[in-house]
């Protein structure tokens, strides 16, 4: 096998490759990817493993480095620790042993440096300001920098001096000698210190590069930096001095009137009031901070002429400050007008509960079940209730209609740019209730349904339907007196891996508004839940959605930041654009999937500066930065509740007139609610092999029917009670649509035709 052609080995830079280790007698060496960094050489068996399993690690700083032969070495820290290495190559060998040998003369002085001055090193003061912290930090750790690049040259240099005598010391016993035999071992011997003179003078060349690098991209930066706090200095004076102009005018204001003139008093009425208002001012100097920077593009504040009270820079007044100000008029003019009607009285709506039995603390060994389920569909696994919460995956869809409200605003949208940013919104806000929900729901058993009537309280009413067993799918239908219809059929496809579990939706999302006829689709994004073995279990989202609609060819992209240790973002970030069907941005939308989402009215947009990996980013210049949507509290004591929504609690509360095939009626997830989590084992094996029973016996009648070929049907070809399959001619997917009779059945108490599955 062919090795790669290492690079030449720099002070300070990690290095690594393959190299031969000797393990025993029986398997003699092996190959292993080593990694050199930071003084410390670890090695894996693949690259693959440097993420999460280090084989082995020895410190230079107390190590002795050997060389035994053209191609082998040892590297031992006095007993404790050997590793008998070969490289595939005497010059492969070469590079390792100048690469070990400069990352142990930098261990040893950064160990002895950090012995000398660890009592001396003055802490920074606790009450200095912020940013002259950050500063001062970032200054001694570029000095630090520097100071080891130095330190590196140096090592180098002794280096270069050491192996230039010994090769001083080769030709002059060269020139010596006058025996033939011994020609060959002494020209040997020069060959290799030229070699290794060569390679230490190449790294020699590479620290003095980095050095001149590192020094010119510094004095760079620090002559923009300065720069920089002479024009923050100048906007503070102006700052300063229009602000005690402000604070004048208000008091010779306060002193003259006796009464508060009308604007005081009603801050709308200031806003549209045009003459006399003091803070025209204010809006021509008014600037907003910059968004958190995604990948793909900068937002920064609009020029100020676009916050100007007077002007309509959007093109339509319908953005959420403006739908505030006619909230607050209503309320002025209701308030004023003693003959106002007064408002009907209500049907008092049903109390729903808030609280669930706590969650006992039953003790399982989770590695004797997780063993034997590596690398299997997690749908197929045979799982104690130990795993799961007291709900069902159908009651987990219906809980992504927890924030109903933004699709009720975005009914009464009047643009359709606006109308997906709700949409985008209520998008993110279905993953909200995951972010501590680390339990499995119950799978659905084939024909179970769900239904989530919440017509007088909220004006929607939803119904669900598991269509599918292998794979598992679920159909979802919700409709609105405010006039939105959402339906959804998701197939999870899922693996467990070992350290963590993957869940991939498959299906779609549509939502239809009556007023607009618009169609929006969307796709959900991947579920990942880490630590599945050792640590604690938490979980994140990541991937990408496009919002469309079909109607407009409107689009909202929306991405989901993985979550990293290293990244400097907001964890669970999502950022995204709203763009019209020429792909022209009309809004921005920044935050967080567990959090909040706030959008900005992107007023010009331009080409910016190349980002890191050489992609040219969009700079977004917005206006400030509305909410749109936030997170609802956890209710009380939700920790011992399985975290639950106050939407989630009271999912599974048992009612009155609900279908024979509902989540509610289904006793192994209701004696998990109930604490009796033995009992809901020995219940869950039961509908298990009974649902297998009658999926044989499908087989069996389908087989029967395959011997006549136009009534051959596949055992999986279930026909849904409520959903039947079509296709969709505006987004052309084909999905489970539902075609009525439910809540009529339900009115007529004609649950006959329901099969018996529980």
């Amino acid at each position: 096998m062919s090795e790669p052609k290492s690079p030449t080995p720099s002070p300070g830079d990690t290095y690594k490759g393959w190299l031969f280790k000797w393990t025993n007698y029986i398997k003699g060496y092996q190959r292993r990817w080593f990694v050199l960094s930071n003084g410390l050489l670890s090695y894996y068996r693949t690259q693959a493993e440097m993420g999460h399993t280090c084989r082995g690690t020895i410190n230079l700083a107390t190590a002795n480095i050997a060389v035994e032969d053209s191609c082998n070495f040892v590297i031992s820290n006095g007993g404790a620790q050997t590793y008998h290495l070969k490289a595939s190559s005497e010059v492969e060998r070469q590079r390792w042993i100048t690469a070990l040998e400069l990352a142990k003369a930098k261990a040893v002085h950064m160990q002895a440096q950090s012995d000398d001055s660890g009592d001396d090193c003055p802490a920074v003061p606790a009450t200095s300001g912020q940013g002259g912290g950050c500063r001062n930090l970032e200054i001694q750790s570029t000095l630090r920098t520097l100071g080891s690049k130095v330190e590196d040259l140096n090592t180098c240099n002794d280096l270069i001096v050491k192996h230039g005598s010994a090769l001083q010391r080769s030709l002059s016993e060269l020139e010596g000698i006058r025996v033939a035999g011994d020609m060959g071992e002494k020209m040997r011997q020069v060959t290799e210190r030229a070699t290794l003179f060569r390679i230490t003078s190449n790294a020699m060349i590479n620290a003095c590069r980095d050095f001149l690098s590192l020094a010119q991209n510094h004095s760079k930066r620090w002559q923009k930096a300065l720069q920089v706090e002479r024009d923050q200095r100048i906007r503070l004076e102006e700052t300063l001095e229009q602000l005690a102009k402000q604070h004048n005018h208000l008091e010779r204001a306060f002193r003259g009137a006796t009464v508060l003139p009308p604007s005081f008093s009603n801050p709308a009425l200031a806003h549209k009031d045009k003459k006399g208002d003091a803070s025209d001012e204010e809006d021509d100097n008014e600037f907003f901070d910059a968004m958190e920077e995604p990948a793909e593009f900068i937002t920064v504040p609009a020029d100020p002429k676009y916050h100007r009270s007077g002007s309509n820079a959007s093109g339509f007044s319908s953005e959420i400050g403006m739908e505030d100000q006619s909230v607050n008029f209503d309320e002025l003019s209701l308030a004023s007008n003693p003959e106002s009607p007064q408002p009907l009285e209500l049907e008092p709506v049903r109390q729903r509960r808030t609280r669930i039995p706590d969650k006992p603390n039953y003790y399982l060994n989770l590695w004797s079940i997780m063993k034997n389920c590596i690398g299997k569909e997690l749908s197929k696994i045979p799982m104690p209730v130990n795993f799961n919460e007291p709900l069902s995956m159908l009651q987990r869809l219906s809980e992504d209609l927890e924030y109903y409200e933004l699709l009720d605003k975005a009914s009464k949208s009047q643009s359709s740019l606006e109308q997906m940013c709700y949409v985008a919104a209520f998008t993110v806000s279905s993953y909200s209730t995951t972010v501590h929900r680390t339990g499995k729901p119950f799978n659905p058993l084939l024909g179970e349904t769900f239904e989530l009537d919440r017509l007088k309280e909220c004006g929607y009413r939803s119904l669900c339907e598991q269509v599918s067993h292998h794979p598992p799918a679920a159909a979802h239908h919700a409709s609105s007196e405010k006039g939105w219809t959402l339906r959804q059929e998701i197939t999870l496809a899922s693996k467990f891996r070992g350290k963590y579990l993957s869940i991939m939706p498959l299906g779609s999302i549509q939502c239809l508004f009556e007023k607009s006829n618009n169609h929006y689709s969307w796709k959900k994004v991947t579920t990942t839940v880490h630590n599945i073995i050792v640590g604690k279990l938490w979980i994140d989202q990541s991937g990408e959605i496009d919002v469309v609609n079909h109607k407009t060819g409107d689009r909202c992209h929306l991405k989901f930041a993985p979550y990293s240790y290293f990244s400097r973002d907001v964890p669970r970030k999502v950022t995204g654009v709203v763009t019209d069907k020429d792909g022209k941005a009309h809004y921005v939308l920044s935050g967080t999937w567990d959090e909040k989402m706030e959008f900005s009215r992107i007023m010009q947009s331009s080409k910016g500066e190349n980002g890191t990996e050489g992609k040219q980013r969009t700079v977004y210049q917005t206006l400030k930065a509305k909410e749109i949507w936030r997170k609802n509290p956890l209710p009380e004591g939700a920790e011992n509740m399985y975290f639950f929504s106050s939407l989630a609690l009271t999912l599974n509360e048992a009612e009155e007139g609900v279908a024979p095939t509902d989540c509610r009626r289904r006793p192994d997830q209701r004696l998990m609610e109930d604490g009796r989590w033995d009992e809901a084992n020995a219940a869950k094996q039961r509908l298990e092999e009974k649902q297998r029973i009658v999926r044989r016996e499908r087989e069996r009648e389908a087989f029967k029917a395959a011997s006549t070929p136009e009534e051959g049907t596949h055992p999986d070809n279930y026909q849904a009670m409520w959903f039947e399959k079509l296709d969709d001619p505006v987004s052309g997917e084909t999905l489970h649509v539902y075609k009525g009779g439910y809540w009529e059945a339900k009115e007529q108490g004609g649950w006959d035709v329901c099969p018996k599955i529980f």
